[in-house]
């Protein structure tokens, strides 16, 4: 890729607009309750500082749909910001107009500048040139950190980049080397585990894998659709069986490609799905009829295990059963597991993203060895269907 970083970039007494994605969950006192993705932007913010710019960031918060509104303002993230920053916070209460001007020429080095939630104008979303304009007239450099938004071609993350000098800050430059890493230049034979609930939501994902992984392990509510599409009962599941002939023609996609399709062998089932349930393991067809799948085998989990040590790379979206509730955690538990020991040994680089998949991650107590964990979600996905992203093409040139 062609993109700049930090490094590129003379920022010595510049402004500079950094979007960043700081979308974090609150309490009903205001409280940030997960202080992950501001703590991921620390590294950038810090360099700029350290290299004499002062960094204006520009965020969005919540879904105001181009109105104001009050309890979506980014003002509640200021306390957050300076304690994970460690500098002196400033706000203006509108991105753009007088309060942003007025506030950007007050901006004293060694201070951080946080303007208004950039949705709360239409022309946000609608990536209108105006008020791209008017955001781009705030600052001398850009850089983008938010690749979490990256899919959005927003007036924040796509319309600027194409009016100030450009580049990639930490977070993002972080991102687009690890999956440029897994899946444009990978290191084989590759592997992707795919699960969570609908076949339907993941088809593009789906048929773009199958063309560049060697081995593509498919589990939870999904498994089930192609274990049905094979003709096998699969109870009282969780199956969208109208989506038989596209799981054929994905299975067959993949034997053209050369790509193994890894589908569970055995399975954990029950009668109800609640915690401590009662459960079985039988062999994937045999599904009681009055009974649904909830998790993967142990044949299946040793099955995985295997295919992971005939490995040299890793992505993985999704758990490959219900991990929410005990016991139809373990076979997402111990394939992380496996997959974080390998990566401690150097001898699987994995890299892992979507908002299920890094819940799934943290529960098994796996999330800190994987060599890269993505905070995206939506970006993480479409990148992994071989889409453009319009905020990281915006970079390149």
């Amino acid at each position: 890729m062609s993109w700049k970083t930090l490094d590129d970039m003379d920022l010595d007494g510049k402004t500079v607009l950094v979007r960043v994605d700081i979308n974090v969950p609150l309490d009903d006192a205001g409280n940030v309750t997960d202080a992950t993705r501001i703590e991921r932007i620390v590294p950038t913010v810090r360099d700029i500082l350290d290299k004499g710019g002062m960094p204006v960031l520009l965020a969005h918060f919540g879904r105001p749909k181009g109105q104001v509104v009050p309890d979506m303002s980014l003002s509640r993230l200021v306390p957050a910001l300076e304690k994970a920053i460690g500098v002196s916070v400033k706000f203006a209460e509108n991105c753009i107009g007088g309060p942003a001007k007025s506030a950007v020429a007050a901006l004293q080095p060694g201070e951080v500048l946080l303007l208004e939630n950039t949705r709360f104008h239409p022309g946000e979303t609608e990536n209108a040139p105006t008020f791209a304009a008017a955001l781009g007239a705030l600052g001398e450099v850009y850089v983008n950190d938010a690749f979490s938004a990256a899919h959005r071609a927003h007036a924040s993350t796509e319309g600027v980049a194409q009016l100030l000098p450009s580049c990639a800050g930490r977070l993002m430059e972080a991102e687009l080397k690890a999956l440029e890493a897994a899946l444009s230049d990978p290191i084989r034979p590759l592997t992707a585990v795919v699960g969570g609930a609908k076949v339907s939501t993941k088809l593009e994902l789906l048929g773009n894998l199958v063309e560049k992984v060697n081995y593509l392990v498919i589990g939870g509510g999904m498994a089930n659709t192609f274990l049905s599409a094979q003709g096998i009962d699969v109870g009282k599941s969780l199956c969208e069986h109208d989506m038989a002939d596209t799981a054929r023609e994905i299975m067959e996609k993949a034997a053209a490609a050369g790509c193994e399709i890894v589908l569970p062998v055995d399975v954990v089932v029950a009668h109800e799905f609640k915690a401590g349930a009662p459960s079985e393991v039988v062999a994937a067809d045999a599904c009681p009829a009055d009974a649904m799948i909830l998790d993967a085998g142990p044949d299946t989990v040793a099955a995985i295990g295997a295919v992971f040590d005939k490995s040299r790379t890793l992505i993985w979206n999704g758990p490959l059963g219900a991990f929410e509730i005990a016991p139809f955690d373990k076979a997402t538990v111990e394939a992380a597991k496996k997959a974080a020991e390998m990566t401690r040994a150097g001898t699987l680089v994995t890299v892992a993203g979507g908002g299920d998949t890094v819940a799934a991650l943290n529960h098994a107590g796996a999330a800190e060895d994987f060599t890269y964990i993505s905070t995206a979600g939506g970006a993480f996905l479409e990148w992994m269907e071989g889409k453009t992203l319009p905020g990281v093409a915006a970079l390149e040139g």
